[in-house]
């Protein structure tokens, strides 16, 4: 059993209005929910690293959770991604520990969503910042949300530990127009069209 004790979380949501456009009749939200971990494998390779997964998927639970409140309805979520910023003491495999417990929560939550679910990962010192990707969460082929938002703590990830994020969003970006497949022509549901 591993451990990662949670020094501090975030959730953070924007609502955008118009992007230089008209203002758009609803506005896009999307919103990002931060923990700061202890990070258990730091300043030493460890070669098992994948049931460490195990531990982090009540943290992955606990993170979706509180994005579905944040922006208050789950039917109306319809983008999402995941990042990690691993702290200067770890590697960048560490990050990785996040795809099955921060991919699998979100799509859990959201009726087994089927697209695969943007990912980004990097080593950062204090304050560093991340973009993590967004696709839509039923096909990846969806460009109106293709995305990214920008994530970080000011006071971390320190040494030892790592930023876990996750990402979601509601609607298309706020003036799509870049053609490509429409979320309501979505048929295929294998993920990609």
């Amino acid at each position: 059993m591993h451990e990662f004790p949670i020094r501090k979380i975030t959730v953070t949501v924007e609502e955008i209005f118009h992007d230089g456009g008209p203002p758009a009749q609803q506005p896009r939200r999307r919103a990002a929910a931060l923990a700061v971990v202890r990070n258990p494998f730091a300043g030493r390779h460890v070669e098992e690293l994948q049931s460490a997964m195990d531990d982090l998927k009540p943290l992955g639970l606990m993170l979706t959770d509180r994005l579905i409140s944040a922006l208050g309805d789950a039917r109306a979520i319809d983008g999402y991604g995941k990042g990690a910023i691993v702290g200067s003491a770890g590697e960048l495999e560490h990050g990785a520990l996040w795809h099955v417990p921060g991919g699998y929560a979100m799509r859990e939550r959201l009726g087994e969503a089927k697209a695969i679910v943007p990912s980004a990962k990097k080593l950062g010192g204090f304050g560093a910042r991340m973009d993590v990707p967004v696709g839509h969460i039923n096909a990846a082929y969806v460009r109106s949300h293709f995305d990214a938002m920008e994530v970080g703590v000011p006071d971390g990830p320190r040494p030892d530990e790592i930023v876990f994020a996750l990402v979601m969003t509601c609607g298309p970006r706020i003036h799509d127009r870049m053609g490509g497949l429409k979320a309501s022509d979505i048929k295929a549901w294998d993920g990609l069209r």
